[in-house]
């Protein structure tokens, strides 16, 4: 599939848990990185055909206005081309959209919009750091709808500190009510160089249980279901035919190229990643410099896991057929005595064709997936 991925560095302002490749309050430098990603974008040849896939990612890429985003969304087009059905998404938090913008958004060609809400609830987005309220969220939602975007997804996070079973059920019935046809759920996690990590350190941070995460992601279940949302990821759900064809590359482990400050492009067995701080991005692409700050290439058993390892995530699980025919390796082969171990435990289950996670081994996915890595 060839899939494309665009990083836009910027929020308004930094949420106290992200420790993505953002920043705030460099809004001079947005004219300067917009000229720089187009560039990268037509010097770039790591795609022959035209886009399935477009993401628009960051950050928070809606800070740029409707005319930077439809000549980023032009010069893709000019270079590669979109297949006549390419998903083209965009992420959004709710205080950067108005219908202006959403439908200029529509118009440009953008077909499926994430919008980062993360709670309905008040006193978790001030936690949060957020600088949207619950009526900002619901509203943003309406006008997208509005404006025409039906493939909608919305992103929630569980595990908020103070938060319990109720509070989520709250949430995620107010995002039901929405009609949104995807959501991801994510639970948090303390991520280095985060202001919550400052916080945990100085244990001032009051983290849910385990139990209560266990709740909630028993409450997720439930209610997505009761929705029409069917679970095809660990942390995402979708009504069908509205998975996300982007994040689906990804966790079938395939090609795919990044532009943009940090962003990663994986192509013929390698990894590389570009300059994380936008100045220093705009710099190399300006004076035709190195963008490439680190280069990856894993052995042919390790690409193995890894493949392994990202399809565990889907509810489908993986195929040993798909693994022979990229690798010329089996199950058996790598994993010997591991796998009967775990499904022993009752955490996997492998029927000699397809390997999959059991409802057990998805509440404790981390723990096996460290046994497969």
């Amino acid at each position: 599939m060839n899939c494309l991925y665009l990083h836009i560095p910027f929020c308004r302002k930094k949420c106290r848990y992200c420790s993505f490749n953002s920043e705030a309050r460099r809004d001079l430098l947005h004219p300067r990185y917009k000229q720089a990603l187009v560039a990268e974008i037509f010097s770039g040849n790591s795609i022959d055909g035209p886009l399935q896939t477009l993401f628009v990612g960051g950050g928070t890429p809606t800070v740029f206005n409707a005319e930077d985003l439809d000549e980023i969304v032009s010069a893709c087009k000019d270079k590669y081309g979109f297949a006549k059905d390419a998903e083209i998404s965009i992420e959004a938090n709710p205080e950067s959209m108005d219908h202006d913008l959403l439908s200029a958004l529509r118009k440009t060609g953008f077909n499926r919009l994430s919008i980062g809400i993360q709670s309905l609830s008040d006193g978790e987005l001030k936690t949060l750091g957020r600088i949207h309220d619950s009526a900002m969220a619901r509203k943003a939602v309406i006008e997208a709808r509005r404006a025409g975007f039906d493939n909608l997804s919305v992103d929630l996070m569980y595990g908020v500190p103070g938060q319990g079973a109720e509070s989520w059920r709250h949430t995620l019935q107010g995002v039901m009510e929405l009609h949104s046809c995807h959501l991801s759920a994510y639970q948090l996690s303390v991520e280095a160089g985060t202001e919550f990590e400052r916080l945990a350190a100085a244990g001032s941070l009051a983290l849910p249980t385990d139990e209560s995460i266990l709740e909630m992601d028993e409450v997720t279940v439930e209610l997505c279901g009761k929705a029409g949302l069917q679970h095809y990821e660990i942390s995402n759900f979708a009504q069908p035919g509205y998975e996300c064809r982007h994040n689906l590359n990804y966790w079938h482990n395939e090609d795919y190229l990044g532009c943009g400050a940090g962003a990663v492009s994986y192509a013929d067995g390698e990894r590389r990643r570009r300059v994380a701080d936008p100045l220093d991005y705009c710099q190399a692409v300006e004076q035709g410099g190195e963008l490439i700050v680190e280069k990856e290439r894993l052995s042919t058993i390790a690409s193995f896991k890894e493949t392994v390892v990202m399809g565990l995530r889907l509810n489908a699980g993986i195929t040993e057929a798909r693994l022979k025919k990229r690798y010329g390796l089996n199950f058996i082969e790598v994993y010997g005595a591991t796998l009967e171990k775990l499904s022993g435990r009752g955490l996997i289950f492998y029927d000699g064709a397809r390997l999959v996670l059991t409802g057990r081994g998805r509440r404790f996915a981390n723990q096996v997936m460290a046994e497969l890595v």
